[in-house]
């Protein structure tokens, strides 16, 4: 595909983990920021190099201020497989362009980058970039050179800095700091939005968000979670200390300017009012494993006319099939995002049986994006990007029931078995290779 010549050549260093997560969250920042995924590469892969096509450096700059999953980007002067193709790509680059950073007295650095490798300085001397996919087989030559200007780093260090092992309030689900912020960039995510996550568990997901500047609101169905009761989830701790709340969480990080509320509530029940409210809804369902999946209500009929509780009854948890969960969840995004709204949600899979008509589908919900993280040998967690597309009508709020996905996903509800179902073959495996 040949490249717009307004545009200027970018090359991005990517960080060599989450790989599936990566083109989404590249492709979402460019339309965030007011650019357009293009690029001349058919593939990603594992590559770390990609090549892009962007209308401008500040909107290069943009992206790098909110990607965890590039290291870093330059404006491309010149490329090619070997030195002599590199130099004569140079002496086809604008010379305009390279003028203003060309002065006599000016200083530079060139810092050698190695991927599957490690180089002795002598070595790095002499040799520079791309030498493979396969660190057990070094070509000779490296496959790429690449020469060009820095432009700026990614995000790399929010992982480390929002790390949850630094957290004051974690739970036995606490969603992985790297993660959190990839699914905010998914969601798009910037200044001012209204972020929701109808399982707000202990608000790792309103942390990230916040940190891009949004306003960030959740429920919850456990009292003790949302109010910070009960025991820990630290090791050596009993009970949870005054400070470990969802709120201390954002205070933490300086945020809590962001914070709007988390209430105790049931996602299968939202007490809302008809209304567009939220720019994202950004959430982490409970799959049944460590924590579980529960609504209210109750196992007796109910006598007709007492249909409303007293407000001093507190209704009985019920188990929560994943397939209603999911439907819920995207019924109240349709019904609630703004229109051009985004629902990033995990999705949790027995691989065997897995096929994409699995993922649940809604009339004014358009698929983003579906991203796999392996859990263990026979499942994972899908993570679904999806747009609001159409505003919503009451009569779309079945129309899935009708769906050739509904059915598929059914079979779902059994994950809690089949996922210990996996782990208890697997360690009668194992016990039977070491008796043997």
């Amino acid at each position: 595909m040949a490249l717009p010549s307004s545009l200027n050549r970018y090359l991005l260093l990517m960080a060599q983990e989450h790989l599936e997560f990566r083109l989404p969250e590249i492709k979402s920042l460019l339309s965030l920021f007011g650019g357009q995924f293009t690029s001349s590469q058919e593939t990603y892969g594992k590559s770390p190099f990609w090549i892009l096509s962007i209308p401008s450096e500040d909107i290069a700059r943009n992206l790098m201020k909110r990607t965890v999953c590039a290291k870093s980007i330059f404006e491309l002067w010149g490329h090619g497989k070997s030195p002599e193709e590199l130099y004569s790509s140079l002496k086809n680059y604008p010379v305009e362009k390279m003028v203003p950073f060309l002065h006599s007295d000016s200083t530079y650095k060139i810092k050698i980058h190695t991927f599957n490798k490690t180089l002795t300085q002598e070595e790095k001397v002499k040799r520079i970039d791309d030498y493979g996919l396969d660190p057990n087989h070094i070509p000779e030559n490296p496959h790429n050179i690449y020469f060009g200007r820095w432009i700026a780093d990614g995000q790399r260090e929010l992982i480390e800095s929002y790390s949850v092992k630094k957290r004051h309030f974690i739970g036995n689900t606490s969603m992985d700091a790297g993660l959190s912020f990839i699914m905010a960039n998914h969601g798009k995510v910037k200044e001012n939005d209204i972020v929701f996550d109808p399982f707000v568990g202990t608000g790792g997901l309103l942390v990230a968000s916040a940190h891009f500047g949004a306003y960030v609101y959740g429920t919850d169905i456990d009292y003790n979670t949302v109010h910070g009761l009960g025991k820990a989830s630290r090791k050596n701790q009993k009970w949870r200390g005054p400070d470990e709340n969802i709120r201390a969480n954002l205070r933490q990080y300086g945020l809590e300017k962001y914070y709007l509320d988390v209430l105790v509530s049931d996602a299968s029940k939202p007490s809302w009012r008809k209304g567009t409210f939220f720019d994202a809804i950004i959430t982490d369902p409970p799959y049944g494993i460590r924590e579980s999946t529960r609504r209210t209500g109750s196992q007796k009929e109910i006598p007709k006319g007492l249909e409303k509780c007293p407000e001093s009854h507190v209704p009985v948890s019920l188990s929560y099939h994943l397939s209603d969960m999911f439907f819920d969840l995207l019924n109240f995004a349709a019904e609630t995002l703004v229109l051009g709204g985004r629902l990033v949600y995990w999705l949790p899979v027995y691989t065997p049986e897995y096929t994409e008509e699995m993922v649940p589908w809604h009339p004014c919900l358009k698929l983003i994006s579906n991203c796999e993280q392996k859990l263990s040998s026979h499942t994972s967690r899908r993570l679904i990007t999806m747009e609001k597309v159409e505003e919503f009508e009451n009569r779309d709020q079945y129309s899935h029931l009708l769906s050739d996905h509904f059915l598929p996903y059914q079979g779902h509800n059994s994950f809690r078995e089949k996922y210990f179902s996996g782990v208890t073959k697997r360690i009668a495996k194992e016990e039977k290779s070491i008796q043997e």
